[in-house]
């Protein structure tokens, strides 16, 4: 049975949270973001009052992408910083860039819209993937591993 911790979970949706607040701020990708996405500064405006909801339901979001994230780090054997890379990036590569070019395809969006969206799930991957390896090895559970002589590293 796999082990769940908390913490990292919990630290890695908040960082993904945080990542795209920064990474959306109008001074950053935001703007562009808005104008290729047809959202006009009045949705924007009606938007603001139902930000804590919607900063809620992100984080929620994001813990769940963490903890299946976490899932496949166990099973993949992911046990230091240059693995969780690796697992944000394959995570990215196989489960969100390529479903996000229907945005460019069917929806006609600009490819500097799906550049926009996609990357920051790139980052939020590979920073959450890193979070997950490092702090689940810091309350000692999931990646705590032993190489046997073929250089395979299996769970103590």
């Amino acid at each position: 049975m796999m082990e769940v911790t908390f913490w990292p979970i919990l630290a890695a949706g908040v960082a993904s949270v945080l990542i795209g607040w920064v990474w959306y701020h109008p001074s950053i990708f935001g703007g562009s973001w808005m104008r290729m996405g047809g959202m006009t500064p009045e949705m924007a405006e009606r938007g603001k009052k139902w930000m804590p909801l919607y900063a809620l339901v992100a984080l929620l979001a994001s813990m769940l992408v963490a903890y299946v994230m976490n899932y496949f780090g166990i099973a993949w054997g992911v046990y230091d910083w240059i693995g969780a890379i690796e697992l944000g990036f394959w995570c990215w590569i196989g489960f969100t860039a390529p479903p996000m070019l229907g945005m460019v395809l069917w929806e006609q969006k600009p490819i500097r819209y799906y550049l926009i969206v996609s990357l920051y799930w790139l980052v939020s991957f590979i920073v959450m993937a890193i979070i997950l390896v490092v702090g689940s090895a810091a309350v000692g559970a999931n990646y705590d591993m032993e190489a046997d002589q073929t250089g395979a590293y299996l769970a103590e």
